[in-house]
């Protein structure tokens, strides 16, 4: 089954297609700017932009959208991390979390597939906290601010082995899971 991924970020490509990637699936990047509405609510985000996606490419899609909930901040910046992380950047969104307490966060990610019949979500999370200073690489947005719980590295610091253990790769095996029972006889 050939299915587009809705994203320019190299780097969520690559992980994506490392994580769903197999010889029963194929990722397509599919790079294409969708004006996406701001909310909190990452599903209401995913299911508009998998709409739109949809919309321009009519074939099976995924997008997804991965943010922080900080504990001590309302579980904000959730699906606004993008515009938080763009305007702080690591420095400062380190330090700004991490001296509102404990800087509790979980790092939650939401898949949308749309095969143009329905939608479906899927959900992985993983808890941790924001770490101040950054560490590790700072290409991939907030992975040189967030340490896994159970860890001492943050996920920058990881690698690929982020892959193993991250909230995306939880929801996309959620993914290809319903992918296989779905659509087994394709």
């Amino acid at each position: 089954m050939e299915i587009y991924f809705l994203s320019s970020n190299k780097y969520k490509i690559k992980e994506v297609s490392d994580i769903l990637g197999s010889t029963n699936i194929q990722i397509k990047s599919f790079n294409k700017k969708i004006n996406e509405i701001q909310s909190d609510n990452m599903v209401e985000i995913v299911t508009d932009k998998v709409i739109k996606g949809f919309k321009e490419i009519g074939r099976p899609i995924i997008v997804e959208q991965t943010g922080l909930l900080i504990k001590n901040f309302g579980d904000l910046p959730g699906g606004l991390t993008q515009v938080f992380w763009d305007s702080l950047e690591a420095d400062n969104f380190s330090k700004f979390f991490s001296k509102k307490g404990t800087a509790s966060a979980t790092a939650k990610t939401i898949v949308a597939f749309c095969d143009g019949k329905k939608i479906t979500t899927f959900e992985g999370i993983i808890q941790g906290t924001i770490v101040s200073p950054p560490r590790g690489n700072r290409d991939f947005q907030w992975d040189c601010v967030f340490q896994p719980e159970g860890y001492d590295e943050t996920f920058a610091e990881m690698g690929s082995k982020k892959n193993d253990i991250s909230m995306r790769k939880e929801a996309l095996y959620k993914l290809k899971s319903f992918l296989e029972e779905s659509f087994h006889d394709e």
